[in-house]
């Protein structure tokens, strides 16, 4: 019964809102979708579900709560140095106003390190965009207000040009959060734009399946344009990029042939 349960439960989230949780692990979701619902005191998950679409607040804690929204600026600090000084020169040398992507973006801080980035070298009127399926965490972006523990990784000179500190918060500038575009979007379901120099997806593909992710990874290569960059999380490395027509660039990073 628990796991009928949970199977319509799949079901009508993916009728309701497209969000398909078949192609995340299950094990893993369902663990963590579980405690949620017996959280807010739900015996079981149609109960639970019910309870969703009549309240917006539970909703966006269930979207929360399945996209693990966990980030935080130069998270693997390393990586994005070799971004910074490998990758980005050519790309910005090539075009002043470079197509640049941060998908599953969650609260921001990976979208505005990218534009931290940009400003330096392109100018303030290069552009990202920012995409995340969950409405909640785009407002948290949007309104780019951090705790100190998510600003501990980024460089001092970068601290004090592009954040206003208010006691134990961080404010993103004004002419940042211009640079950055957000919006909402399924990765799973939804079209890509194309001809992107840059894609940065990382730390969300160890939630999909192996099917899911071969799909993610066939539209990123068709949204990258020749020789585009593919950044990827620190424990979603590709072990046969070739099948998608990528090829290892650095690493976690894959060029497009």
């Amino acid at each position: 019964m628990e796991d009928k349960d949970f199977a319509l439960f799949i079901k009508k989230v993916k009728e309701h809102t497209a969000i398909d949780l078949a192609q995340y692990k299950e094990a893993q979701m369902k663990r963590r979708l579980t405690t949620l619902r017996q959280k807010k005191g739900y015996d079981t998950f149609a109960a639970f579900f019910d309870a969703m679409l009549k309240d917006k607040t539970l909703f966006y804690e269930f979207l929360d709560r399945m996209t693990i929204n966990v980030s935080e600026f130069w998270r693997n600090p390393n990586r994005w140095e070799v971004l910074e000084k490998q990758f980005i020169p050519p790309i910005v040398k090539a075009s002043r106003k470079p197509k640049i992507w941060s998908a599953a973006c969650s609260t921001g801080e990976e979208p505005y390190t990218l534009s931290m980035i940009l400003a330096e070298q392109a100018g303030p009127d290069a552009q990202v965009l920012a995409t995340d399926i969950d409405e909640g965490a785009l407002e948290k972006a949007r309104k780019a207000i951090y705790p100190d523990r998510s600003v501990r990784d980024v460089p001092a000179n970068y601290l004090k040009k592009y954040f206003r500190q208010d006691q134990l918060t961080y404010c993103i500038t004004d002419d940042l959060k211009r640079m950055v575009k957000f919006q909402k979007q399924n990765l799973l379901v939804d079209t890509f734009d194309e001809g992107f120099d840059l894609i940065v997806c990382r730390n969300v593909m160890i939630y999909f399946t192996e099917e899911a992710k071969n799909l993610l990874y066939h539209k990123f290569a068709k949204a990258l344009k020749p020789g585009g960059i593919l950044f990827v999380g620190s424990t979603e490395q590709i072990f046969s990029p070739g099948q998608y027509g990528m090829e290892p660039a650095e690493t976690f990073f894959y060029r497009k042939k």
